[in-house]
């Protein structure tokens, strides 16, 4: 790693903080720490699970009970078993937690808008372009890659997804009955099927078929729209030939759609070539295989 581009971070990381609040214990003027208010925020209007709270903000569970129990005793917010399933606690503001997010919002907006008009036109245009930028690219480095079960719920979750895109780009539609089957047992070790998440929730996937000791098959390959341009298909795709090297396979490959055209583009970017179809797949036009995987 580049050890001017730590240091660079490092000393961003020191501006934002200062800048924005985040060592005042009474952030914004309101008599609480900033971790409060976020807290706040990402409770929201509508109410949220603790355990939704607890992946979205990546915060221990004593450290987020800590929190909660803070705001209670401030009156802002009240806890209660869903009535959907008494193992999960749900969170929501009440009266006084209403009146002070709406507080928070009108003084985070001044703060804002403070900040911008310190600068030139010029500038605010940059501030704003860099500030997109940063976002984008920490969401993308938040994102992680595991290994889950098929059949778990955002295995399912995501090929309902990507079922629903196909459909949807396909002409004709999409029927699953007859393209050629990769169900959950397709994926068995040393098959494998990946899912990313950002902030706890699955947004990508893609899986590992092994045909034998030498190949394997990229399947089920998906990107949420809301995670595109984070660079996450490149990643995904990383990780099955990653996971398809340490099984000893030699070769990859797979099929895709003509409408597909930004995988189309990725597929041959990462070194896939394309080949005689090697299969009936009655949805695919591209045959690619890429077959130096342990180079």
């Amino acid at each position: 790693m580049n050890a001017d581009h730590v240091q660079t971070v490092r000393r961003f990381n020191r501006t934002v903080t200062r800048r924005v609040g985040a060592l005042d214990d009474s952030f914004l003027g309101r008599g609480r720490p900033l971790s409060e208010a976020r807290l706040l925020h990402e409770i929201g209007r509508q109410g949220a699970d603790v355990r939704d709270l607890r992946a979205r903000l990546a915060l221990d569970s004593g450290y987020l009970s800590r929190l909660l129990r803070s705001l209670e005793g401030q009156g802002l917010v009240e806890s209660c078993r869903a009535g959907h399933d008494a193992r999960v606690t749900t969170v929501s503001l009440t009266r006084k937690g209403l009146r002070e997010i709406a507080a928070l919002d009108r003084l985070a907006d001044a703060f804002a808008t403070s900040l911008l008009q310190s600068l030139s036109e010029a500038q605010r245009a940059r501030l704003v372009e860099a500030m997109t930028n940063v976002e984008r690219l920490m969401q993308a480095a938040a994102v992680e890659i595991v290994a889950v079960p098929p059949r778990s719920d955002d295995a399912r979750w995501c090929i309902e997804q990507y079922f629903a895109e196909l459909g949807e780009r396909f002409a004709g539609g999409f029927d699953h009955a007859i393209s050629l089957a990769a169900g959950p047992d397709a994926f068995t070790p040393p098959g494998c099927f990946l899912v990313a998440r950002l902030d706890g929730r699955a947004i990508g996937c893609g899986g590992l078929k092994v045909i034998d000791d030498r190949i394997g098959e990229v399947k089920r390959m998906w990107v949420a729209a809301s995670a595109r341009g984070l660079g996450l298909g490149r990643r995904i795709l990383e990780a099955v030939e990653e996971r398809a090297s340490q099984a000893g396979l030699v070769t990859l490959r797979l099929e895709t759609n003509e409408t597909l055209t930004e995988a189309i583009a990725m597929y041959r970017a990462r070194g896939y070539r394309e080949v005689p179809a090697f299969n009936d797949e009655p949805y695919a036009h591209y045959w690619f295989a890429k077959t130096d995987l342990r180079s």
